[in-house]
Formats: structure tokens, sequence, C-alpha cells
């Protein structure tokens, strides 16, 4: 079983990603959610380019990924499950859920570093949110972001089959709460408590700092809620709510692939990082 997922492991992510990503952008265009304010036109091209530009670079350098590393782990015997004796399908549940927590706090560090920030606004500058902007990243975040899972992999011990089902669980839900896509209200209110929805992380896009430095989950919603980054719902309302960064504002900056590439070594959008923001505060009195 194992040697079989380590070989269809990328035919497997990719048919996920194409089906997940054909039904919200039909979703998407049948029950927006949003009103655009740049059209798909300008700003699809770069995204996707981008993202074939990330999976060419992991495939060349990562050639195993995240699934082969759990391989090369159980063969070798490393990580807490393989020192415990763990096995069967509620290792496998418990790995997929403790691989989401640290996707949870990668995700905070990520706004917590000004540096690891710099490169987190490529995906936060998009002037919309749709399905595309769930993969939209810098290539060198992606490639640190795969370091870190192959470490949390090795650590953990995670069976190669709940790591699979963890990256294309992620891939989709990222599809899924990025997406420009309406739910009924009393929907999402149930759905919320089981996955991030799409009005729940839209809240994490806002133009506000503190409502971007808020609501970090991509699978479960319960991380956000046991640390205190939940926040219901955006002050201006979901249709009036303004998405991506203060300071990086310009369409040809923010929907051009070069304009992306570029982001991070620009100072725009730097004072959203947590840590900037705390350390812009002013003293409490004495």
């Amino acid at each position: 079983m194992n040697t079989w997922l380590l070989g269809h492991e990328p035919l497997v992510r990719l048919s996920a990603f194409a089906g997940v990503f054909v039904i919200m952008a039909v979703w998407e265009a049948l029950a927006p959610r949003r009103a655009r304010s740049l059209p798909r036109l300008a700003r699809w091209p770069s995204n996707l380019v981008l993202v074939a530009l990330n999976t060419i670079l992991l495939r060349v350098i990562f050639p195993i990924a995240a699934v082969g590393m759990a391989y090369f782990s159980a063969a070798h015997g490393w990580g807490l499950i393989h020192a415990l004796g763990w096995s069967g399908w509620p290792v496998a549940l418990l790995s997929v859920v403790l691989l989401d927590l640290a996707i949870y706090l990668q995700h905070v560090l990520f706004h917590a570093v000004p540096v690891l920030w710099r490169l987190h606004r490529v995906h936060h500058a998009d002037l919309d949110i749709d399905v595309t902007t769930g993969a939209r990243f810098h290539p060198i975040e992606i490639l640190l972001s795969m370091l870190i899972k192959l470490a949390v992999v090795a650590v953990l011990g995670a069976p190669p089959a709940a790591v699979l089902i963890f990256e294309v669980l992620l891939n989709a839900t990222a599809m899924f709460n990025h997406a420009n896509a309406k739910l009924p209200v009393s929907l999402d209110r149930v759905l919320r408590l089981l996955v991030v929805t799409p009005d729940m992380h839209r809240v994490h896009h806002s133009l506000l700092a503190d409502e971007t430095n808020s609501n970090f989950g991509f699978n479960l919603p319960w991380w956000d809620r046991l640390c205190g980054t939940y926040k219901a719902q955006p002050a201006a309302g979901h249709t009036s709510m303004t998405i991506g960064l203060d300071g990086l504002r310009e369409p040809l900056r923010c929907a051009r692939l070069d304009g992306l590439l570029l982001i991070p070594f620009s100072r725009a959008g730097a004072d959203y990082a947590i840590n900037r923001r705390w350390a812009d505060e002013d003293p409490a009195p004495k």
C-alpha cells in the first residue's frame, strides 16, 4: 500500500485538485458571494502560473514530498507514532488532526515573523479572494512550508496514507474556503463548527489588521477558537469589506506575475505582521 501511494501520489493529488477547482470555479460563477474588483482574466493567469511554477519547484527540489517522507520514516522507524508502536485507523485520524494543527501554527508563524510575513504578503495582496487565491503563494514560502511539513511528518511518524489524505484535504479545503462562493447563512453557521468555510476564512483576508490576524485555520476551525484567534464576521460585512493589504493596491503589482514575485522585497504591507503591530503600539501609561 505504501509503495503504491509513493508511486501514485502526484496523480491522486492532481486529480483531486482539478476536480475541486472546477467545482469551486463553477460555484463562484453561478453564485458569487461578492462582486469582483478585477475580472478573472486580470488575476487568474498570474495566480495559476504561480501554482504551476511552485508545483515544478517542489517536484525538482523535494521529489519525495511529504508522502515520501512518511514512507521513509516508516521504513526507518522514525517518529513518535513508530516509537509508541501505534497503528490502525485511529492513528491515521490523529495524524491528520495533528498535521492540521501544525499548519495552523505555521500560518501564525508566517504572520508573526516579519521576514516570513514578507513572503506571505503575496497571498494576502490579492485584491479579490477566490478559488485561485487558495494556492497563490510565493515560491520561497512554498519551499519553506514543505521543509516544515517534512520535519513534522518525520517527528510525528505519520502513516503515508494519513499524509496523503491530509495533503488532499488541505488542497481541497484551501480552494473551498477561499472561494467566492455563496453559502446560506444558516448552513455556514453549522459547517464552520466542522470545517473552515469561505465566510469564516474571508475575514482573514480583510484590509483591517486585526481581522487579517484572525481565522488562521485551513481545514479545522477548532484551533482558532481554542487559541483565541477566531473572529466570526468582518466589521464591514462580507459584501462591503475590502480585501487585500494597505499599501499593496496597484492592480499591476498585485495581479501580474512579476509584481507578485517582487512583493517580498518591498516594505509595503509590513505593518500587518503581528509582532510589528505590537512593537508599534504605545506603551501603557505608568
